[in-house]
């Protein structure tokens, strides 16, 4: 099979999983709420198609067409193709599907890049097993996502502590056919229209804890895989009234593995530690994060525009304030891109030959979440109440209402009433709306949270040795060398260089 269109995508989701909306278990295919979401995905799929100069490349195994973000980055010319196939998807939704198939397609590329990380580590079969994974995923164009967050609901203890210890994905059984896991896995977005899932390493697991070091992927419709979906942010109305709304939303749900049996060729990683604990750090960043980076500076780059057309619209683009915060969304606009354009220039053999970005782009992680809520605020703040006066576009065809709307809210600049209100309600629909505030929620914690982030950044610096300039500048005024504290030589919290 080559690279999927939207109709088979579409017949791919007719398997019988069970998925649970409220109190009513559905057919994803036939429920009239998911309609505009599984019609977006496959549009997604035929989009690759309509920019295949961009989306596809040669598998070099078969020659059929695969999507670039399945390949296995060697070289610098792999890290281009990659941003121009990584730039081109995210423009399907202007960076507003965070789970698109080539995220989890990267993280499935990145860690089959690392086998150094494997034979160094484990038996080579988990390897040899995660490489067939990879072919099946490229011939069947499969859509992936991710379920790997542990269930950990008692914040007062730790992820696999206490009441956790029972809630989160873990190993109850071996048998001759494969693992039986049961537990709960957190928050898996797109996954009740997805194909498979793929379980992976996130935080480290400390030792005692190994029945929950694991990774494997399983088709949707596993018997005992249950998918407990959110409200769904979808509504049935047309793209030019709710351009998100009518087609974006990639519905999260939780993920509850009811004693699910995995066999064993789709076992990658059965309570190895040092595998665990190294694959995620040897990736994520300089990988997965290319992107995750390139979507956010897509989406942030459409906020800018919509801005500006915010602002001609109301006539305040000269306005000090308005230019300040036009220019405020620029800004970070041009920071994320001389961001990535840093990590893909200065990009490196990470081990194995696995070519990634460095390891700087995820310093965009600690600060997009702040970003992306703030453009949403801006877009607030010009808005204003002009968010909600915007008649819908059937109303513009009303032969008694529609010469009213014309002559009563039309926009500034001789813009007409039918382009200010498209203009207004696609900021609403961007930052306001339920899939909206869904969104700015998603950005929030995108990737984890901005703490967590900010941390790592640190243990990553002091473990790099990225210190002393204090110490140095007192002796280079021949003041003396100044004394280094003992906790210094061996900086609590230490990660290892992540590049393996």
């Amino acid at each position: 099979m080559t690279a999927r269109t939207g109709a088979e995508y579409k017949q791919g989701l007719a398997d019988g999983r069970e998925v649970w909306l409220g109190n009513e278990r559905i057919n994803v295919l036939e429920h009239p709420v998911f309609a505009g979401s599984i019609d977006g995905m496959a549009a997604y799929f035929d989009y690759q198609h309509k920019y295949a100069a961009d989306c596809l490349m040669e598998d070099p195994e078969t020659g059929a067409l695969m999507n670039v973000s399945l390949s296995l980055p060697k070289n610098a010319e792999d890290i281009a193709r990659r941003h121009q196939a990584f730039d081109r998807l995210a423009r399907y939704s202007n960076g507003m599907l965070g789970r698109t198939p080539d995220y989890v397609n990267v993280v499935l590329a990145g860690h089959v890049s690392r086998k150094d990380i494997f034979d160094k580590h484990s038996d080579p079969v988990f390897h040899e097993r995660l490489a067939a994974y990879h072919r099946e995923v490229i011939e069947k164009d499969l859509a992936l996502t991710h379920t790997i967050v542990h269930a950990a609901i008692d914040k007062s203890v730790g992820e696999l502590q206490g009441i956790n210890e029972e809630l989160t994905l873990r190993v109850v059984k071996r048998t001759e056919e494969g693992l039986v896991v049961r537990g709960a896995k957190m928050l898996a977005t797109l996954g009740p229209i997805a194909d498979e899932l793929y379980v992976y390493p996130a935080t480290p697991i400390q030792k005692g804890f190994e029945e929950y070091a694991l990774s494997f992927a399983i088709p949707v419709a596993t018997a005992g895989v249950v998918a407990v979906c959110r409200d769904h942010y979808g509504v049935a109305q047309d793209v030019v009234d709710k351009p998100f709304s009518s087609r974006f939303d990639e519905q999260d749900a939780v993920i509850i593995f009811d004693d699910v049996l995995v066999p064993w060729h789709r076992v990658f990683i059965d309570g190895n530690l040092d595998v665990y604990n190294s694959l995620n750090g040897g990736t994520a960043t300089g990988n997965t994060q290319q992107q995750t980076a390139i979507r956010a500076a897509v989406k942030l780059e459409f906020a800018y525009d919509l801005c500006v057309q915010m602002a001609k619209v109301t006539g305040t683009e000269s306005k000090p304030d308005t230019a300040a915060m036009l220019g405020e969304i620029y800004s970070y606009l041009r920071i994320a891109r001389a961001v990535i354009h840093s990590a893909e220039v200065n990009a490196s053999d990470w081990g194995g030959g696995a070519f990634f970005c460095h390891d700087d782009i995820s310093s965009l992680r600690t600060v997009m979440p702040i970003w992306m809520a703030r453009v949403n605020d801006i877009i607030k703040t010009m808005g204003s109440h002009n968010l909600l006066a915007t008649p819908t576009a059937a109303a513009f065809e009303n032969p008694r209402l529609g010469p009213l709307l014309h002559k009563y809210l039309p926009g500034a600049n001789g813009i007409p009433a039918e382009e200010r209100a498209r203009i207004f309600r696609t900021a609403w629909d961007f930052a306001g709306s339920a899939l909206g505030s869904r969104i700015e929620l998603y950005e929030r914690f995108y990737l984890g949270s901005v703490p967590r982030a900010r941390a790592l950044d640190h243990r990553k610096a002091q473990a790099k040795g990225e210190t002393g300039a204090y110490r140095a500048m007192f002796e280079e005024a021949g003041i003396g060398e100044v004394p280094v504290p003992a906790e210094d030589a061996d900086f609590p919290g230490t990660y290892a260089d992540l590049r393996g």
